[in-house]
């Protein structure tokens, strides 16, 4: 409880992806929502927010109280259940590649 919700989250999502734009211009259509943005959307129950993965378990496990995510507009969490075989993700590139 030591930032509010909305500050997580912007540090989490748009300053980022702001402080990274000048060498990846990618970045540009990350960490916001608005119209032309990538869709990569997390939608969780903030009461029931969790990490669960740690080195013991190999990093694998997900993380309690995520309801949705989507990539590029595309679930890979639906309903809390982690979707098997979907793998929309792009590689983010810098200017130098």
């Amino acid at each position: 409880k030591v930032l509010s919700l909305m500050d997580a989250l912007k540090k989490m999502t748009l300053l980022p992806a702001q402080r990274l734009e000048s060498i990846s211009p990618q970045l540009i259509n990350k960490g916001r929502i608005r119209v032309g943005a990538d869709a990569d959307i997390t939608m969780f129950d903030p009461d029931r927010i969790i990490d669960k993965a740690n080195y013991a378990n190999g990093g694998n496990v997900p993380s309690e109280g995520v309801v949705y995510v989507m990539v590029g507009g595309v679930f890979v969490v639906k309903d809390r259940r982690v979707l098997e075989g979907v793998f929309p993700g792009k590689a983010i590139l810098s200017r130098t590649e």
